[in-house]
């Protein structure tokens, strides 16, 4: 097993987990199979209980782990499916040592930090970096590890230590450091600061560890000059100096790598030059050109409790970015704090109330993600109301899917107190109410997490089409309350419908509104298994739906996409064009409008999105 560790230093935001990520990618595409561990220093012993405000997002895996957002940019960039055990922090690494020591495990001895702890580490490493991430039998041939914080942090030390130690047991040969530090451009003088690397590197050798790759954060393309003077200063190599630069999207930085050749002195480190091959990112290529390229904007108003923080809803940014690049369309998000469009916030800050509704009523789609807690819900409520009745389509995510519920029964079926027992647990209308096997004293991984079948009921409803006609799905979730079964007659006969529900067929997992655009909410997280080449089918088909385009995408839209993209038009049957076929088409276009021009007919043009029937029958 070959290691390459990721460290940071100077200050924390760096892209510690991207250029990781980007690395992975790198070397899978070099033909080598690749695992992923993220090391957090916190004592939380995972991120289940952490607010999004300070961390971000919490990751959901299919085996219920609750983990830091970065395994979510491993199983992104890498296509894998990591496990609880991939996420190392503090509080697993000490709960773990103290189990032993109550069982009495260490005879006697006095527990410390080293060996006790360090050894701890090591082993925990070396245990998951052999279980299986890509669907294949065997270990993967590298492990990158990311090491969250920055060095000189008094929690990373232990961590720091133990990998010390582990990079001299497993020799140079299987081990890579590559440090992630930021070069400074200073506006009063225009030109990078070495400075700040410098000191970290120099700190990053007095804890033990020599890096033997920089990977140079910046806002500019660094120039030879200053790599030879961090370099001469650093003792690295002038070649295994990488410029990461600031790029216009992040599925440039694997290209960026690879332009400066950073495989090749990763492999040489870890004395591999001749077992790979040369890295081969068409794909991640063409894509970011895409991505670059798009015009046509899309826009999506997120509802949310977090949108001051936009790694809050980190994942479904990413898969509302792969639906909108399949659909060909510029994604433009608008966030819109949900209190800010409640009437308490009309009579306190009418200008922000305003802005709020501004966003909302300007929105090609309506996006309600999870959340927890009664705060913003009555302006999700209210948003989830405005695209019912104006027809806008809607995704709600967890709580998004309970608030579309709360709605309709608050404005269909007339009962103005329906609410979630979360809200308001003496309701007498509970169309949301407390998941039975679920922990009222316990937060922490007390919830219903992870991969959970859901089983279509029709394979008439817009998602499960979706979905290809599959009989059932796997997604995964993070909930503790859910629809209430006894009301879902009464939904139901009044238009609402649930074709998605669990194995017991008591727990509803999808609600649709036949006969709106799009209008579905979805218990699960959908966003957690969506791929750059492969986004959610329920992502795509809400942002196609934004598009106006919903009826062209096809069927089982969740799959790597082998076709050009489809177009409908005035109601005929959906037309794919090959790439040639384009070419001919736009000839034969011009070629017309220069024909009807000059029959002084030019008047009758149309557009061959509006009207593709003019130059057939020409």
């Amino acid at each position: 097993m070959k290691y390459v560790l990721v460290t940071g230093g100077v200050v924390s935001g760096l892209g510690k987990g991207v250029t990781a990520s980007s690395i992975g990618v790198l070397l899978k595409a070099c033909g080598l199979r690749v695992t992923s561990i993220k090391i957090d220093p916190y004592l939380n012993t995972d991120a289940g209980t952490m607010s999004p405000f300070e961390h971000g997002e919490v990751f959901v895996l299919d085996d219920g782990g609750e983990v830091d957002l970065d395994l979510g940019n491993y199983e992104r960039f890498l296509n894998i499916k990591l496990t609880r055990d991939n996420n190392i922090t503090t509080g697993k690494i000490y709960q773990k040592v103290i189990d032993r020591e109550r069982r009495g495990d260490y005879l006697g001895k006095t527990v410390q930090v080293v060996p006790h702890i360090t050894d701890a580490i090591q082993e925990w490493i070396e245990s998951v970096a052999v279980i299986p991430v890509d669907g294949k039998d065997g270990p993967a041939d590298v492990c990158v590890i990311e090491l969250g914080g920055t060095i000189g942090d008094i929690e990373s030390m232990p961590f720091i230590e133990a990998l010390g130690q582990f990079s001299y047991r497993v020799g140079a040969g299987n081990f890579c450091l590559i440090h992630v530090s930021l070069v400074p451009v200073l506006n009063v003088v225009g030109e990078p600061k070495t400075k700040p690397t410098q000191h970290s590197v120099r700190g990053l050798r007095g804890l033990g560890l020599t890096p033997n790759i920089l990977a140079c954060r910046s806002t500019m393309a660094l120039d030879e000059n200053i790599k030879a003077k961090l370099s001469q200063f650093c003792h690295v190599p002038v070649e295994n100096i990488i410029d990461v630069h600031d790029v216009s999207n992040i599925w440039h930085i694997p290209l960026l790598l690879k332009d400066q050749k950073a495989h090749e002195a990763i492999l040489k480190v870890l004395n591999l030059p001749s077992g790979a091959q040369e890295p081969v990112l068409e794909e991640w290529s063409s894509r970011a050109e895409l991505c670059d390229e798009l015009r046509e904007p899309v826009r999506i108003a997120m509802v949310g409790k977090y949108t001051e923080h936009s790694d809050s809803y980190l994942s479904v940014v990413k898969a509302l970015l792969h639906a909108s690049v399949r659909c060909r369309k510029k994604l433009v998000v608008d966030w819109v704090p949900a209190c800010d469009l409640e009437n308490v916030t009309k009579k306190e800050n009418l200008e922000a109330h305003r802005a709020a509704w501004k966003k909302l009523k300007g929105a090609n789609g309506v996006l309600v993600p999870g959340g927890f807690g009664d705060r913003g819900v009555q302006g999700k409520i209210l948003a989830a109301k405005y695209a019912r009745e104006k027809r806008v389509p809607y995704l709600g995510i967890c709580l998004g899917m309970q608030i579309a519920v709360i709605e309709f029964a608050r404005s269909v079926l007339g009962l103005q107190d329906a609410n979630s027992t979360e809200f308001d647990p003496n309701t007498r209308n509970p169309c949301v109410i407390f998941m039975p096997e679920g922990s009222k004293t316990h937060m922490g991984g007390t919830m219903r997490l992870g991969s959970r079948r859901t089983y279509f009921q029709s394979l008439e409803s817009v998602s499960a089409k979706l979905y290809g006609n599959q009989k059932y799905i796997d997604e995964r979730h993070r909930h503790r309350y859910e629809v209430n079964p006894d009301m879902v007659a009464q939904l139901e006969s009044r238009g609402l419908s649930f074709p998605g529900k669990d194995e017991t067929g008591q727990r509803m997992e999808i609600v649709e509104l036949p006969g709106h655009p799009y209008f579905v909410g979805v218990q699960f997280h959908p966003e957690f298994k969506s791929r750059p080449g492969k986004p959610s089918p329920l992502f795509l088909g809400f942002v196609a739906a934004s598009c106006r385009e919903l009826e062209v995408v096809p069927q089982h839209c969740g799959g790597q996409e082998k076709v050009s993209p489809t177009y409908h038009i005035n109601g005929h049957l959906p037309i794919k064009y090959s790439r040639m076929a384009r070419l001919v088409m736009v000839a034969c276009m011009a070629f017309t409008r220069f024909a009807m021009a000059c029959t002084c007919d030019l008047r009758h043009w149309c557009h061959p999105r509006q009207d593709l029937s003019i130059w057939c029958v020409w």
